[in-house]
């Protein structure tokens, strides 16, 4: 059982939770086995892979993408049915660093596409990925490095790639960021239109909005030398981000970000030049993986998922899920998402109304995780979301859930028992005194489940309810 234990903490911080026959199966294979498949992102994803064609047949605002919600409710469709949760958990944790939003940009093939490089580049080496950001058309948009000019810099893309994506406040000068900025002129857009003959670019093509694409204009890149972090040359982009990746700063920030999302929950990021990292020694941990792999985010975030630090079960249901952490979940545990529907939007709108719109982030600092996903509002949202699922027993997954604890009851199933039956099928494998007092209450008012006579809708309902009353619990809202 205690590896099961484990291997549900894993999966839940590296995916989006499991059902307990998929618990048992990775139990089988080991939990350092279990890591190991986790980041094999080359084996079949047939539902992945099926998921595009079904979203151009059945829902043509996800495969447009023009909505504002779109590009959200199509990243959420994908990961509810992805066989590779780690690899979105880790574009998500990306997302969570490199905020980009919608408003700004108003095109939502721009965010989807930057997610998609996420997903690419996310286990790779982080100079690769940070070159990589610096000529994704969101992030110049986002952050007006189409706006930073020789002789007329523009220096938001250059603080922030400092600030929020690599170093953190107090490891460099405003004139390190001025330096940095100019290293990125140039770095620009350029669309369809300069490749279109005269009639194409007057057309509405495509669907109105034309694709921006990354173009280097090198009569507008600041030739002039430079002084970086201590080093002078004629620098480009790539020369500034192999510098910042040589930071000591560098490695302990990235680690910081990891250890925040996996692991537990770290004060907000502007808090952290005054406050000290909750685990010192995990951090100095990841950083020294940084630099012995030459800058492999795979190989930090395989070593934290193995670590002892990780592991250890006083940071076991310690973080509040986030709103996209909690959706997901649930949606894969009651099945309700079979194929592209345009309740879908409304899914994404739930999203929203917890706390959390996916591709629109509240500032550059993305969002602040923890207790603050919960407030009056967002905790009743929440709980509706879940207790609607649960409680909806013609859902695939709630069927499955029902008759399984049924099926495997025995001939009598006492409220302790269907309590802890319950809880196994939904993947919680540990739970309060408290909470599982008031359970074994609310089973007990409706009393036991006769396991000889058939499951009828009586049943069910039974079943369901207590199903909807173990995702109130302050467990199943806790990662």
């Amino acid at each position: 059982m205690s590896d099961v234990k484990l291997i549900s903490h894993l999966l839940r911080r590296a995916g989006f939770g499991a059902t307990r026959d998929q618990l048992d199966e990775f139990a089988a294979k080991g939990y350092e086995s279990t890591v190991d498949e986790l980041f094999d992102f080359t084996k079949s994803d047939s539902r992945k892979n099926s998921s595009d064609h079904l979203i151009r047949r059945y829902h043509n605002e996800q495969s447009g993408l023009m909505g504002n919600l779109s590009p959200s409710t199509y990243w959420l469709y994908h990961m509810v049915h992805t066989d590779t949760p780690l690899q979105e958990k880790i574009a998500l944790f990306w997302h969570h660093v490199f905020a980009t939003g919608y408003p700004k940009l108003s095109q939502g093939k721009l965010l989807v596409d930057q997610i998609k490089m996420l997903r690419s580049l996310g286990t790779g080496k982080f100079d690769s990925l940070l070159v990589a950001l610096s000529k994704d058309p969101a992030m110049i948009l986002w952050l007006d490095n189409h706006d930073n000019h020789n002789g007329a810099i523009n220096e938001n893309y250059g603080r922030e790639l400092l600030e929020l994506f690599s170093m953190g406040v107090g490891n460099y000068s405003e004139e390190d960021i001025k330096e940095c900025s100019r290293a990125f002129t140039g770095w620009t857009l350029s669309n369809t239109e300069y490749m279109l003959s005269r009639a194409e670019r007057d057309s509405i093509w495509p669907y109105g909005r034309i694709m921006p694409f990354f173009e280097f204009k090198s009569e507008d890149h600041d030739n002039g030398e430079k002084e970086f972090l201590g080093h002078k040359g004629n620098f480009n982009g790539e020369d500034i981000i192999k510098i910042i990746c040589q930071q000591p700063a560098t490695a302990r920030f990235i680690a910081r970000h990891m250890y925040h999302f996996f692991v537990a929950d770290e004060p907000p990021v502007p808090s952290w030049p005054y406050k000290a990292a909750r685990d010192p020694e995990a951090i100095e941990l990841l950083a020294e993986v940084y630099f012995k792999s030459n800058y492999d985010i795979g190989e930090m975030i395989r070593f934290l998922l193995k670590s002892e630090f990780f592991r250890d079960e006083s940071v076991w249901y310690s973080k509040v899920k986030s709103p996209i952490d909690l959706v997901v979940s649930v949606l894969r545990l009651s099945e309700e998402v079979q194929r592209p529907q345009p309740y879908m939007v409304t899914r994404a709108q739930q999203l929203m109304w917890m706390g959390q719109q996916l591709n629109n982030p509240p500032s550059v600092e993305g969002w602040h995780q923890g207790t603050e996903w919960i407030d009056t509002g967002t905790l009743v949202e929440r709980l509706n979301f879940a207790t609607d699922q649960f409680g909806d027993i013609n859902k695939p997954g709630i069927k499955s859930i029902t008759e399984k604890i049924v099926a495997n009851g025995g001939s009598s199933i006492s409220p302790e028992r269907l309590v802890e039956m319950s809880l196994d099928q939904m993947g919680i494998t540990w739970i309060s005194d408290d909470s599982r007092a008031e359970l074994i209450k609310f089973a007990t008012s409706d009393g036991g489940v006769d396991g000889t006579k058939p499951l009828d809708e009586k049943v069910r309902t039974q079943i369901a309810n207590l199903l909807q009353m173990v995702a109130s619990s302050s467990e199943f809202q806790r990662g």
